[in-house]
């Protein structure tokens, strides 16, 4: 038999997933991200059970995940021989996490605003040689 999600995403869950995935993060990582926050460690195939994802999207999101240092992974010690089970678990708080993504937003939104004050600039200036030949 089957063993059913020992965590899974409620409708707060989902709606802060959202929230991630409008704030620029993929789908697989806002969810595998919101599921990591609910419990203090997760195998992989309970983070595959609690996010209705394949074992490669679980593998893909947790990389990206503890690239960005949000995520980080352990081995769980066992006596049965086979492939180590991992352990996975944020490495930051949520709170931090979006602190972080709110300070690289702002830092583009900036970045794009120099831009157009330098476009717009230029455009001046091109007008002005055009008016003066």
């Amino acid at each position: 038999m089957v063993k059913g999600p020992s965590v899974i995403l409620s409708e707060k869950d989902e709606l802060l997933a959202e929230n991630f995935i409008e704030g620029g993060l993929k789908k697989n990582f806002a969810r595998v991200l919101v599921l990591l926050s609910k419990k203090d460690e997760l195998t992989s195939r309970e983070i595959e059970r609690g996010t209705d994802l394949r074992q490669p999207e679980v593998s893909i999101a947790i990389n990206y995940l503890s690239k960005r240092k949000w995520a980080r992974v352990s081995n769980l010690i066992t006596e049965n021989k086979g492939r180590p089970v991992k352990l996975y678990k944020l490495s930051m708080t949520l709170d931090e996490i979006v602190d972080e993504i709110e300070a690289e937003k702002k830092e583009e939104f900036d970045h794009q605003m120099n831009l157009f004050k330098e476009t717009r600039e230029l455009i001046k200036e091109i007008k002005k040689e055009q008016n003066t030949t």
